[in-house]
């Protein structure tokens, strides 16, 4: 099975040089390695020139294509006839080194699977559960021998009835999902949505799907927005062999006005992909869920040292939910 790996990358020299070393050592190494650079500067080709890396291509795209999705739309374009899979990851990671051993071996023993995502193993609080020992319900989420601690969010919406009732990365009528990933046990878990940092497609998967144009610049939710039109021609899943760490460079990232604002239109936009008539009870959920977290955003601002990142945060997504009242985005199914 013949496979391309490919990268889109903005000003994130450093980090990029890290994940294709993790790439150079894997046990299973890409046959094309393909880097689409949106960066202003020559530091990522000057790294690239240097480094010398085996059979990787180099690409410095202009303002036309500039941006996650385009980036990747334009890398795909590239992708020769023989590739049967095509694995993104995002330029602030660094893999362990069977990861596409792990990932390629799922599509080839299960062909039922159209979409495959890997975990982060620095951002995985998951915990073996203490013989004796009782957890709160509230507090605690539970699966196969093994507990999640919730966060201040989740608790909240647990007391209040309106957690999902799904495992995570599945999304729920009312859209908002778990997102606290799986436990390390090995297996490999179905879902609706993959992660952008890593996640890999069979080739077919583009031959009628792209990337949507909807999502310009940072993209926030356009790896759940592709992945919902992904399960339409097969499964996604997560392998949790599958194993890379996400380190969440800052730079290239929006600001948080920007970002907050994307928090509730790309989110309102990627709700009503999977579910284009959600029911009322459904609706006063999606905008309950959304109230209390921009509630626990504005305490930030008090309770947190980043009070300015949480306030323009939470002004984001005030004027996001404003927004939709008068300027619903238009679904482009």
């Amino acid at each position: 099975m013949q496979f391309t790996l490919i990268v889109c990358t903005y000003m994130r020299s450093d980090s990029l040089l890290r994940l294709l070393n993790s790439v150079r050592i894997q046990t299973l190494c890409p046959d094309k390695i393909l880097i689409i650079d949106g960066s202003t500067n020559q530091e990522t080709q000057k790294m690239i020139e240097d480094q010398q890396f085996k059979n990787l291509e180099y690409f410095l795209v202009g303002e036309e294509y500039r941006g996650l999705t385009k980036q990747r739309n334009f890398g795909i374009s590239k992708i020769s006839e023989s590739c049967d899979v095509i694995c993104f990851l995002d330029d602030d990671t660094e893999l362990e080194t069977n990861y596409f051993e792990e990932v390629i071996g799922v599509f080839n023993s299960r062909p039922e699977v159209v979409g495959v995502g890997g975990v982060a193993t620095n951002e995985n609080r998951w915990q073996k559960k203490q013989v004796g020992k009782a957890y709160n319900s509230k507090k605690y989420y539970e699966l196969e021998g093994y507990v999640y601690p919730e966060g201040l969010r989740n608790k909240v919406r647990n007391y209040l009835g309106l957690s999902s009732p799904l495992p995570s990365n599945c999304m729920p009528e009312f859209s908002h999902g778990r997102t606290n990933g799986y436990p390390l046990t090995g297996k490999v878990y179905e879902v609706d949505l993959l992660i952008g940092m890593s996640m890999a497609f069979r080739r077919r998967v583009f031959d009628s799907i792209q990337f949507s144009s909807y999502f310009e610049g940072y993209g926030l939710y356009e790896d759940a927005d592709f992945s919902i039109q992904a399960s339409q021609l097969g499964k996604n899943v997560i392998a949790t062999s599958a194993r890379l760490g996400h380190y969440h460079d800052i730079s290239g990232r929006p600001n948080m006005y920007k970002y907050g604002k994307m928090v509730l239109r790309n989110g309102w936009y990627v709700w009503r992909v999977k579910y284009p008539n959600p029911s009322l009870k459904d609706k006063f959920k999606w905008y309950a869920i959304h109230f209390i977290l921009w509630f626990i955003r504005i305490l930030n601002v008090i309770t947190t040292s980043k009070r300015k990142e949480a306030f323009f945060d939470a002004l984001g997504r005030f004027v996001g939910w404003c927004s939709l009242f008068f300027n619903k985005p238009k679904v482009r199914l």
